[in-house]
């Protein structure tokens, strides 16, 4: 048994899950540790989330209630828990009860046994759509060939991690990176524990492929620089071939083959034209992020705090 415990859970339109996952968690969490807290960030929900998460604590002293002013997405809902929580444990975990309450156990065993600073859950079989699943192995493949960023694949959000790694974690207040990637970029050591991943208890997952894409895009332009340079060295292979084009039309010039070529001249402008764009857009990408990071604003606000 550790001394405290606590369980951080975004969520985000989970009415007709919360019950559930509170009575669950009151089923596992008292044999674990002397001291507990179930912590709910609720992130901008639009139905009775809220609500419900005020009527639980009523009931259970163990609860701590957050509500955000708006929806910050569920990485900054994860940073505002963590400015919260108390345990010398955290275990963090969504709120649909994919991540089974019944598993904490192992990943706290996980941690202890190994002594390491993170145990986190590795999906034997997960039952999501097959697009959530193409989209979450094709953002693992990017990132890992293309960002400083390494893990093992199949890695999800649930997670037990210790006290110092919060600590650590909160010394880095960015606000366009993931607090999730941030923590593989630290280096944190981890244990993986493969488990089972249920299907939704209910409800609709808040994840769609705007916000997945999202999430990929914060990874890559937070941790790497391979978008600007893939431009510098498209950009000098172009022109490498327009220079050696030019040289060849100028020697079909002085040997009087020059033909007609309106059409190959306008793909070409528009090919450069396009290519100009997308360059602009990566190099405009990278400055909004240094433009938000130096206005220094919060990763989230905090409406009210039930303790």
């Amino acid at each position: 048994m550790t001394r405290k415990l606590s369980i951080l859970i975004p969520v985000y339109n989970d009415q007709e899950v919360l019950d559930e996952l509170n009575q669950r968690l009151m089923q596992v969490l008292p044999s674990l540790a002397d001291q507990f807290e179930i912590v709910l960030v609720d992130d901008g929900s639009k139905d009775n989330s809220w609500v419900i998460i005020e009527e639980l604590k009523k009931d259970n002293p163990n609860i701590v209630g957050i509500k955000l002013m708006r929806n910050f997405g569920q990485q900054n809902a994860i940073a505002a828990g963590l400015d919260y929580v108390t345990g010398e444990v955290v275990v963090i975990m969504d709120s649909d009860l994919q991540d089974r309450p019944e598993d904490i156990p192992k990943l706290i065993d996980a941690l202890i046994e190994n002594d390491a600073s993170m145990a986190i859950a590795k999906w034997k079989t997960r039952k999501d759509s097959w697009f959530k699943k193409f989209v979450s192995k094709l953002n693992y493949k990017v990132s890992q060939r293309i960002t400083k960023i390494s893990h093992e694949p199949g890695l999800g959000v649930f997670r037990a991690i210790r006290r110092e790694v919060v600590e650590e974690l909160k010394k880095y207040r960015e606000t366009t990176s993931t607090t999730l990637s941030l923590l593989y970029w630290i280096g944190v050591d981890y244990v993986t524990v493969e488990l089972n991943r249920d299907e939704r208890f209910a409800g609709k997952s808040g994840y769609n492929l705007k916000k997945m894409l999202k999430l990929t895009f914060d990874r890559i332009f937070s941790f790497s620089m391979f978008p600007i340079r893939a431009a510098i060295y498209t950009g000098l292979t172009v022109s490498a071939i327009s220079f050696i084009l030019a040289i060849i039309l100028v020697l079909r010039y002085f040997l009087g083959k020059v033909a007609p070529g309106w059409t190959s001249i306008i793909v070409l402008v528009l090919f450069l034209f396009g290519m100009n764009f997308i360059f602009l857009g990566i190099i405009g990408e990278y400055l909004g992020r240094v433009f938000l990071e130096s206005k220094q604003r919060p990763k989230y606000t905090v409406k009210k705090v039930l303790k």
